[in-house]
């Protein structure tokens, strides 16, 4: 495949809009590494020696050690903490205007070179022990999309994935334990609906300007043509395999293990899995919720084809 750098699938989106699913269907094709929400690796994988999606905990896994040791000469020849730091000097949303115009950010773009560099490197590594073709990165923020550019060595391709903004603000809305934890309990995050659409608004027009073209992937065409839809995905990476060995039916998918650093917990799922549609919201979120999120994430909803 020609391409100028490490050949980078990124999925950007707002949370719980299907992103693991979709990240894990892509994984299983045959030259294909699944990362995950890579944006986690130093806080949740070095910091927090959270559970790689193979279920050891990430100092214990064999696939990210050997890309610690490929890209720095092991984990310990880096200061996670600082990088961690820096990243959160760089990529957040409030940043994306200075990484569509570099040159009107002087001081930005000094803060921003040592950490994409960085990234660059991790990219690299994982290219390189996975023997990968294309990564498939489901980080989903609108930030580090728009610094995928700025990152060298990679051909990165932008995907915009949008789900209802009703399905998003039930799914934020419910109680899930992360088994991704190794000290303890932990829950994900819960947030309210107001908020929510109010996200989901803002995510969507970001990822907008920085997605590439033709890039744009609705949830429910996903889980309505699953098998067609990874295929286009995989064209937009550059590959275009003869067989999809991972569909054995229509809607039925194998999942070998991956070793994504964060998701929701089907990352941790292998076997067979039927895809189907997540539309509990249409029977249990309450008239007074819907409306409300239907009415302030209106018009975007038009624009991917939602009913207000």
């Amino acid at each position: 495949m020609a391409t100028t750098g490490v050949p980078v699938l990124f999925i950007g989106g707002l949370g719980r809009s299907g992103s693991t699913l979709i990240d894990r269907v892509l994984g299983q094709t045959p030259g294909v590494s699944s990362v995950g929400e890579l944006v986690f690796l130093w806080e949740r994988g070095l910091l927090s020696n959270e559970r790689c999606g193979c279920g050891e905990p990430f100092d214990g896994c064999p696939f990210w050690k050997e890309v610690g040791v490929r890209a720095f000469g092991g984990w310990d020849r880096i200061d996670p903490a600082a990088i961690d730091a820096r990243q959160r000097r760089v990529d957040r949303n409030r940043y994306v205007p200075a990484m569509l115009a570099p040159a009107l950010a002087p001081a930005y773009r000094r803060r921003l070179e040592p950490y994409a560099e960085a990234v660059g490197r991790i990219y690299k590594a994982v290219a390189a022990v996975a023997g990968a073709a294309l990564i498939v990165d489901s980080s989903k923020h609108a930030s580090t999309a728009a610094l995928l550019r700025h990152v060298p060595g990679i051909d990165a391709r932008i995907v915009q994935l949008v789900r209802d903004p009703h399905g998003v603000a039930w799914s934020w809305s419910k109680t899930v334990e992360r088994p991704d934890a190794t000290d303890g309990v932990s829950l994900m995050a819960r947030v309210g609906p107001a908020r929510i659409a109010a996200r989901w608004q803002s995510y969507n027009a970001l990822l907008a300007l920085v997605r590439s073209d033709g890039g744009v992937l609705r949830y429910e065409d996903f889980v309505d043509r699953p098998e067609h839809a990874t295929r286009r995905l995989l064209a937009l990476g550059g590959l275009e395999p003869a067989e999809l060995p991972q569909f054995t039916g229509p809607r039925t998918v194998v999942l070998d293990t991956d070793h994504t650093v964060a998701g929701n917990p089907l990352r941790f799922r292998t076997g067979e899995l039927e895809i189907r549609a997540d539309d509990e919201w249409r029977r249990a979120m309450p008239r007074t919720r819907r409306a409300l999120v239907g009415a302030m994430a209106f018009p975007t909803t038009l624009r991917y084809r939602y009913a207000p």
